[in-house]
């Protein structure tokens, strides 16, 4: 009997350090477009453009941020300042379907996206 293929996303090798936030309560679409500020950017100057964006995104991010920098300097024994976001991407989640009734009984579907937000943190070389 064959063994199951296990699923893995290719993208997981790079980094060192990841850290991750599922079912996020926001939209991928407007999770992309923040999470491409701070991709390839030192990790405290990643911090500093999240902490000054006054979005709901640019806070969960920050969180996920500081999480994975916490992990890098705790259990991975990193040093921070040598930290850069290697890579970040939005998976979408779970969708809540709802709906609301419209003009002569129509039913229009509301979906309510979720976001899976993962950050991958490197130590730069050299430096």
């Amino acid at each position: 009997m064959k063994e199951p293929r296990k699923r893995r996303n290719k993208n997981m090798n790079k980094s060192q350090v990841y850290s991750k936030h599922r079912y996020a309560r926001i939209a991928p679409k407007k999770v992309a477009v923040v999470l491409d500020l701070v991709r390839g950017k030192n990790a405290t100057e990643a911090v500093r453009i999240l902490k000054f964006d006054e979005t709901k995104v640019a806070q969960l991010a920050l969180k996920v941020l500081q999480t994975a920098i916490a992990n890098a300097r705790t259990v991975h024994n990193l040093v921070e300042d040598k930290l850069f976001v290697s890579e970040t991407w939005v998976d979408g989640g779970p969708m809540q379907k709802r709906g609301r009734i419209v003009g002569r009984s129509n039913f229009n579907p509301i979906l309510k996206r979720t976001s899976h937000i993962t950050f991958g943190l490197s130590e730069r070389k050299g430096k």
